[in-house]
């Protein structure tokens, strides 16, 4: 079932593209920067965006502007996730594909005031179906700041979370049928 979803969700992700996507993306960028839980924090975790989702480089640009600290993800085997400096020219491919920093350095999870997460799908209370790595779910159990994502209503569905999953705090959903 959530496989299924997943698939699902993520061809009609893909479909969305030039001016219709950006000015998604845009605004959903713009609802971020402008949350009181952006506001308010001084670490902020992000995620470097693949071509379908909601671009985070706007994003990124502008929490550096801001003097932000900025971190991405670095994975490892057996769903083990860590969060280090963006450093834009210290990024490398990682087994997934995907561009990931080089650094080995972990900054500590208390010391991270807002996680932005990505998904495939999110249902209305939050919980959502990543890719099925768990990374995030693993991440987030027993992270005590706030947790957001932006999505494209395309990416809200219906379904019942499994034992493990892990709410996000906040939803950012751009609604309009792209």
């Amino acid at each position: 079932m959530k496989k299924e979803l997943r698939q699902t969700v993520l061809n009609q992700m893909k479909k969305l593209s030039g001016k219709e996507k950006e000015q998604a993306d845009s605004w959903l960028t713009q609802r971020l920067l402008s949350s009181a839980a952006y506001q308010k924090a001084q670490v902020i975790a992000t995620y470097l965006s693949m071509p379908h989702e909601v671009s985070t480089a706007a994003f990124i640009k502008q929490a550096q502007l801001d003097s932000k600290r900025v971190l991405v993800p670095k994975t490892y085997g057996q769903g083990r996730m860590i969060f280090v400096d963006y450093d834009e020219s210290h990024l490398q491919k990682s087994s997934f594909g995907l561009l990931e920093p080089m650094s080995e350095e972990a900054v500590e999870k208390t010391e991270i005031d807002l996680i932005h997460v990505p998904g495939v799908v999110f249902n209305s209370q939050g919980f959502r179906i990543g890719y099925g790595g768990g990374y995030y779910d693993r991440y987030l159990d027993d992270y005590e700041g706030t947790s957001v994502s932006t999505i494209y209503q395309v990416q809200q569905e219906d379904f019942t979370p499994a034992q493990h999953d892990v709410a996000v705090k906040e939803l950012i959903m751009y609604e309009t049928n792209l």
